[in-house]
């Protein structure tokens, strides 16, 4: 054992060594004191302190859990486990989807082995980066597998365990994980620390005025990490921080991204069509699935899926399959799933005839504008079941990777909300309170478009959403709001026709929903069909 992996050694055991001396010293001087006095006396001894032991050990205890509780760190420190960071077992081949990130990451990988190398032309091993992606989509494991690749420890960590009421309490813990990671380092060559969730620690700091507790805790917390980064503890030791964050990189102190501290980002985006189907087909193998499950079919219907939220299709559909006492996970529980997922649980609710008439013609006209006048979204499900808190829904998915949505696809969106509003007024002449949210919806999309990116006809161009109302003149405003009505109307005169010239369509739907209530993908595709409106083709990304 060298004195690095001795000192790596003395830093978690020392309080066993120093107890287990403690309590040796404690048995052996009272035998040994015993022993020189008279026998009556020893048996006195003995007797009055075996008769006061356990009231002894209970004040003993009870006086160590307050002083702990209340002094160094309370309760989360007591209920922390440690975790063995030379048992991380996972490889590259176990991170499905992550095409771009893990070809980023093994560069990471290769310049760790490589280090010697390094070192050798004067160059250093990074000593950050950050993971930034929404959540579920692999970041920690991204993490852990970069470890395992290179054969070094991995000590982990969320950055809300450093915070903390009371001032310095955050900067002791910094200190603490980063003397640790620098022990592991020093005795296996590199470590790697990982830290989740860095921007609560790691969020702009504000100088001046009054600071509360939590202000001043924050920024302590961060000037430590600052420090422990900067290489003011320099040593031989190579410490590599992965810290992964689901905000945007724009909240982040300057000071922390700067070059030296972590100043390389992967992005771990949401998986593409051919990444989803890997994940797919990687998380069916675990799982006792039907031969005929169309996987490829169920990674087109989860358009901006994450991994975590594909495992959790599959691990729902196993669940309804075990519910239906069968032993194979079908396509149709997955669709389940899926709709158990997006919509919510199904609960069916007391309404008169009327009323689930009038949400069945509602749904339907939401369904035939989605269908044949949206340009990137498809319909994936038609139900006048109440989720959710709503009595029907009509749920699409994209027909493919898309990014950016253009004028054509916002001005889709409005007509749309307005698809169900106009199907009641044609159909009875009134509508119900159901049109409020799709007003709504139809509202935001306009006034997006006009007030905050330039798409209204009068040529005003610039985010005026975000000026100060005073700043704006009424000559503006008038206009924005114009051009902002005269979108809603057009919208409104559009959906009329159209749903006038396919009302038989809408009829069709609308009874169909009443007699079966759910309407699927096929079954919408097949109605449309018989009235020669062909489903359109998925679009390719590129």
């Amino acid at each position: 054992m060298n004195w690095a992996k001795f000192k790596l050694w003395w830093e978690f055991y020392w309080v066993h060594v120093v107890l287990a001396f403690i309590v040796l010293a404690a048995v052996l001087l009272p035998l040994w004191y015993l022993t020189r006095l008279e026998e009556s006396v020893a048996r006195y001894i003995i007797g009055f302190n075996v008769i006061s032991l356990p009231s002894s050990i209970i004040n003993s205890l009870i006086f160590v859990f307050f002083l702990y509780t209340f002094q160094y760190g309370g309760l989360a420190d007591i209920s922390k486990k440690k975790v063995d960071p030379t048992k991380i077992n996972v490889k590259f081949s176990d991170v499905v989807g992550l095409a771009e990130p893990k070809r980023e990451a093994w560069e990471i990988v290769q310049l760790i082995k490589d280090r010697a190398l390094l070192r050798k032309i004067g160059g250093k091993i990074i000593r950050g980066m950050v993971l930034a992606g929404p959540p579920g989509c692999g970041k920690t494991l991204l993490a852990k597998a970069i470890a395992t690749e290179a054969g070094v420890p991995f000590l982990t960590t969320s950055a809300s365990e450093f915070i903390e009421v009371f001032v310095g309490t955050g900067a002791a813990r910094v200190r603490k994980i980063f003397r640790r990671a620098r022990l592991y380092a020093q005795a296996h060559g590199v470590c790697i620390l990982f830290i989740d969730e860095i921007e609560v620690i790691g969020q702009k700091r504000r100088f001046g005025g009054a600071m509360d507790g939590g202000t001043s805790e924050s920024n302590s917390t961060l000037n430590q990490l600052l420090v422990e980064m900067d290489g003011l503890n320099e040593t031989d030791a190579d410490v590599v921080v992965i810290a992964a964050t689901n905000a945007n990189l724009d909240i982040l102190d300057e000071a922390l991204i700067r070059p030296g501290r972590l100043d390389r980002t992967i992005r771990v985006d949401l998986p593409n069509l051919k990444e989803r189907l890997d994940i797919f087909e990687y998380y069916a193998k675990k799982l006792k699935t039907d031969p005929s499950i169309d996987l490829a079919r169920l990674a087109r219907k989860t358009v901006q899926y994450s991994p975590a939220s594909i495992e959790n299709v599959l691990k729902e559909a196993a669940l309804i399959a075990t519910r239906e006492r069968r032993e194979l996970i079908s396509y149709k529980d997955c669709v389940a799933a899926l709709d158990r997922i997006e919509l919510g649980i199904a609960h069916r609710v007391s309404m008169t005839a009327k009323e689930r008439e009038m949400t069945a013609f509602h749904e339907a006209g939401h369904l035939v504008m989605m269908y044949l006048e949206h340009p990137t979204r498809d319909v994936f499900k038609a139900s006048i079941i109440e989720r959710g808190g709503v009595l029907g829904v009509v749920h699409s998915v994209p027909r493919g990777e898309i990014i950016l949505d253009d004028s054509a696809s916002l001005y889709a969106n409005i007509k749309v909300s307005l698809g169900g509003y106009l199907a009641e007024k044609i159909k009875y002449g009134v509508t119900t309170e159901g049109v409020g949210s799709d007003f709504t919806a139809a509202m935001r999309h306009a006034h997006w478009m006009v007030w905050s990116i330039g798409m209204g006809e009068s040529g005003y161009v610039g985010n005026y959403a975000t000026m100060p109302w005073e700043h704006i003149s009424e000559d503006v405003k008038k206009s924005l709001n114009a051009d902002t009505n005269k979108i809603l109307r057009n919208g409104m005169a559009e959906v009329e026709k159209t749903l006038r010239a396919e009302w038989p369509i809408v009829e069709r739907f609308a009874g169909e929903l009443l007699k079966r209530e759910e309407l699927d993908y096929d079954e919408i595709v097949e109605i449309f069909k018989e009235y020669g409106k062909q489903p359109r083709p998925l679009l390719e990304s590129a």
